[in-house]
């Protein structure tokens, strides 16, 4: 996808109560922490050589979303995405996966791809099992409080 590469803190996604319903928690009330996430997606591009990164429409520039695979500890590719919500089921999420699971294979194919997702988030649940990564019940996702479904691509070794 291509357009103009500008995302500022105030990007409304990271504070749009739609996109966050099903981690309200989770939503950048300042931008500053938005600011702070975005400095530690560039460092992930820089130690890792992969990282999040935008997405944004192919023919207007609009900002869809972000999304990718970022190297997480104990040792695995942690797939991300989220869309603006004007852009849910539009097939965007199942696109963004696809490639962040391809990159992370080419990048370091030892490391598992998990996708942590919420019990409630059918959506994102659908998204995963389309992209053929199987549920490995809930765990507890490291530096999370509540135990999330771990959707991976192979056995998880921890």
């Amino acid at each position: 996808m291509s357009g103009p590469r500008t995302w500022t803190p105030s990007t409304p996604l990271n504070s749009d109560p739609a996109v966050w319903r099903h981690d309200p928690a989770g939503r950048h009330t300042r931008p500053g922490i938005t600011k702070a996430w975005i400095e530690r997606c560039a460092d992930h591009w820089g130690s890792d050589g992969l990282s999040y990164w935008m997405a944004r429409h192919r023919d207007t520039g609009e900002l869809i979303g972000v999304g990718g695979a970022q190297r997480h500890e104990p040792g695995f590719w942690n797939l991300y995405y989220r869309l603006a919500h004007a852009h849910w089921g539009k097939g965007y999420a199942t696109e963004i996966s696809r490639a962040a699971i391809h990159l992370a294979g080419q990048r370091d194919p030892e490391l598992p791809v998990i996708a942590w997702i919420l019990a409630h988030n059918t959506g994102s649940r659908a998204v995963a099992e389309r992209l053929g990564l199987h549920d490995y019940g809930l765990r507890p996702e490291p530096g999370k409080s509540e135990p999330m479904h771990a959707y991976a691509d192979r056995a998880l070794p921890f």
